[in-house]
């Protein structure tokens, strides 16, 4: 969304909050003017009652007097009235005109949590491959390897920002369907050293591929959270492996780890934004990863469910349509 998109929203938000305020005004101004004649008219009375013996005057036939001790009442009522709603027309005219300034701030604290969440799993990357740059340089050995490998990595950290800046704009993502098979093992690889740290297999099963319509930075970024994920609550020495199928026009991945599966939470409730299971993993969790996954699975007319937990492990399935 540009800057001239946002004027023209805050504009037409404005306008309505104007004629929202204008509008409810007139309808108090009136209906008070209303019950004031309304009154009015109920407590006139003929003037000729004022003129004992009934003395005739010119215009008696059409002249009426009305007590200023009967109506004042009314008008000082009234008045009040019409302050208090005239207050409440504002108080409500107030609620609306900050609303878009409330969802502006609730989608900038989303992105900023979201960002860093996205970015904290390829930086803790980078660091590892800088200290395996360090020891093998330290060492003598070839570093060309780990320089290529730093460079992927810094490469995917900007696709990935670019791709969160996509989609905080609301806008569809362009790009070519993504092949699973590729996106798969590119998360894998850029995991590794982690999962080298921990102690942690990582295995890749590709029984059937396919596209789905999805860029690659994007399903990319879907499967490194929950490989993350299972590292992070993997014991070491136990393994994590990736299944990926295809089963009626829709692309399956299954990620399974060998944890002691998933603890005071209910399995379904772990995709809700900072939900988060009693099981300490390596690092603190704020609980954002899976809850992206399931957003963008959703918004890609897919889904990703907890499949099955126990002590002896979690497999999530992570479906997404073919394209085509």
């Amino acid at each position: 969304m540009s800057d001239l998109d946002d004027r023209r929203r805050v504009q037409r938000a404005a306008l309505s909050i104007g004629l929202y305020v204008a509008v409810a005004s007139a309808i108090v101004i009136a209906a008070g003017a209303g019950i004031l004649l309304a009154v009015i008219l109920v407590s006139r009375r003929p003037e000729s009652a004022e003129h004992g013996g009934g003395f005739p005057h010119e215009g008696s036939g059409d002249d009426f007097v009305i007590d200023a001790d009967k109506i004042l009442p009314w008008v000082i009522v009234l008045g009040l009235l019409g302050v208090m709603m005239l207050a409440l027309v504002a108080w409500l005219a107030a609620r609306r005109s900050v609303r878009p300034l409330g969802d502006a701030l609730r989608l900038q604290r989303n992105f900023v949590a979201d960002a860093s969440h996205e970015l904290r799993t390829p930086l803790t990357t980078l660091t590892s491959r800088i200290q395996v740059l360090q020891r093998r340089h330290e060492r003598g050995e070839p570093i060309e390897e780990t320089i290529v490998e730093l460079r992927r990595d810094a490469g995917m950290m900007t696709d990935v920002l670019g791709d969160l800046l996509l989609a905080a704009e609301g806008g569809a993502v362009a790009g070519d369907p993504a092949s699973v098979d590729e996106a798969v093992r590119t998360a894998v690889e850029s995991l590794r050293p982690l999962a080298d740290e921990a102690g942690v297999t990582l295995a890749v099963h590709v029984r059937q591929s396919a596209a789905v319509a999805l860029p690659t930075v994007t399903l990319v970024r879907l499967v490194v959270a929950l490989v993350d994920n299972a590292v992070q609550y993997s014991p070491s020495g136990a393994g994590v492996t990736v299944t990926t199928t295809v089963e009626d026009g829709v692309a399956e991945i299954r990620v399974a780890d060998h944890g002691s599966g998933i603890h005071g939470i209910a399995p379904g409730a772990v995709f809700e934004r900072f939900a988060r299971s009693t099981e300490s993993g390596r690092r603190r969790s704020f609980g954002l990863g899976l809850s992206l996954v399931r957003d963008v699975a959703v918004r890609a007319g897919g889904s990703v469910a907890v499949e099955g937990t126990s002590s002896t492990g979690t497999t999530f399935l992570l479906r997404l349509p073919v394209a085509g």
